[in-house]
């Protein structure tokens, strides 16, 4: 039986046209590697978003379409054949200049759906002619014909057997003989809608299809050599993870590790795929391998951060001694779609944290109904500007003195909603925005420098 491997590529990998030829290299450098699927290029997906809040100025909606426009025109310019990949690309250009018309007046999610999607569209044109002058065997395919999904717009779910139904039909087939660049990020649902599975969904959508195609790999190519310790941007001293394993890697991506999505794991995870994720400007660095098993399970392995926090506060003396009053917050919250991350309680009070699932970017809000429903039950209280720190690591709580290690070196900052138990994988807590690099900084330097 013929191998498969499966390599998504994020925005800034295929940035431009040096990017996406770093990219045809690293493809051509591995004969299994068969199924590609691509975000769009570096800030494409920013404009779009931007088009699709409804941009009223004629003047400022033109220009974000001719900077999109430029985007990519400077990469069909180095093409030695371009005329039909421009033609292509200019057709996408026209329906978004419509998209973004209609925005104005008509804003929609599903709107938003059609508009971002045309990124990735774009970007797949793109590599596929690059790899096609470089003499490749490529054919670009529709991954809307295989990814389906609810209606859900924004954040669409996927309808996992009809999509291994679905690859095992219209993939299969093609990966026999060629390399197939697709999309990441976007579906269909039922009707034929295009749909997305939410910001950061390409490398979901990655996961999902080589979940659906059995592959026997999966690479996530981004702008770093593999996961860290944490963010090299915040700290330059942060180490690079050689391996860890399914349930470390996904706290990392959960909390705010930007460099996975936190769904990518997984469909990786059910078939115990392998994945690497590493550098594609610079690929001899290595990277790190994400397994179910890995030969050591430290009690610190990395600090991640997430920023534009919404801390939501219910108080109530109903809730003394009472029974059913949680209950009735999560119905109302289930009601309005309105998706919990962090939760903390107390005799009278309830302190949870709001989680962003779609494409719309920025800090999750509560809905106007959601909080007026609420307000009917008790106080309600919505702070903003908040970061998420998280410690993984595990079996945290059988380190003894880990406590007074971590908070100790955070004694001169103010925590908030401290959270703990019930994963053995991590330890988490808010503080203001403007402090929290600061606050990684210290319990890295303590933590992972000072051993």
């Amino acid at each position: 039986m013929q191998r498969f491997n499966v390599a998504k590529f994020g925005g800034t990998s295929v940035a431009n046209f040096d990017a996406m030829d770093r990219c045809a290299n690293i493809i051509n450098n591995n004969p299994e590697t068969k199924l590609i699927l691509i975000s769009a290029c570096s800030g494409v997906t920013n404009l779009l978003v931007n088009l699709a809040r409804g941009v009223q100025d004629e003047t400022k909606r033109n220009s974000i379409i001719q900077e999109i426009s430029g985007i990519h025109n400077a990469t069909i310019e180095r093409f030695s054949e371009p005329h039909q990949v421009r033609q292509d690309i200019n057709h996408i250009t026209q329906q978004i200049t419509q998209y973004a018309y209609t925005a104005v007046d008509k804003p929609s999610k599903q709107l938003t759906d059609q508009l971002v999607a045309c990124g990735e569209l774009i970007s797949t044109y793109l590599l596929t002619q690059l790899m096609n002058e470089r003499g490749l065997p490529v054919k670009r395919f529709d991954i809307r014909q295989v990814l389906l999904t609810d209606s859900n717009f924004g954040k669409a779910e996927p309808q996992i057997e009809q999509i291994e139904a679905l690859a095992q039909k219209n993939l299969i087939p093609l990966l026999r003989d060629h390399i197939v660049v697709t999309q990441g990020f976007i579906g269909s649902d039922i009707a034929g809608h295009t749909t997305t599975l939410g910001r950061g969904g390409s490398d979901y959508s990655a996961a999902l299809i080589a979940e659906a195609i059995k592959a026997d790999g999966l690479e996530i190519w981004t702008d770093v050599p593999g996961m860290y310790t944490t963010d090299p941007r915040i700290v330059p001293q942060a180490e690079p993870i050689a391996e860890i394993s399914f349930s470390e890697a996904s706290e990392m991506a959960n909390f705010g590790a930007k460099i996975l999505h936190p769904s990518t794991l997984v469909p990786a995870l059910r078939h115990n795929i392998p994945v690497f994720v590493g550098s594609s400007k610079f690929p001899e660095k290595g990277g790190t391998w994400i397994k179910k098993q890995v030969e050591t399970c430290p009690s610190f392995r990395s600090l991640a951060l997430r920023g534009n926090q919404t801390m939501v506060t219910l108080r109530s003396l109903d809730m003394f001694h009472a029974y059913g009053f949680l209950a009735k917050v999560f119905e109302v919250l289930a009601k309005h779609k309105v998706s919990v991350d962090l939760i903390t309680t107390s005799e009278v009070s309830v302190s949870l944290t709001l989680d962003q699932t779609n494409t719309s970017g920025g800090a999750p809000q509560l809905p106007p109904l959601a909080r007026e429903e609420l307000e009917a039950l008790c106080t309600v209280e919505v702070e903003n500007n908040l970061s998420l720190v998280a410690l993984i690591g595990n079996k945290m709580r059988d380190k003894k003195g880990y406590a007074k290690q971590v908070f100790g070196t955070l004694e001169d900052f103010n925590l908030r909603m401290i959270c703990y138990g019930a994963s053995p994988h991590n330890l988490c807590f808010l503080v203001e925005e403007s402090v929290a690099k600061q606050a990684i900084q210290c319990l890295h330097k303590e933590l992972f420098e000072n051993v």
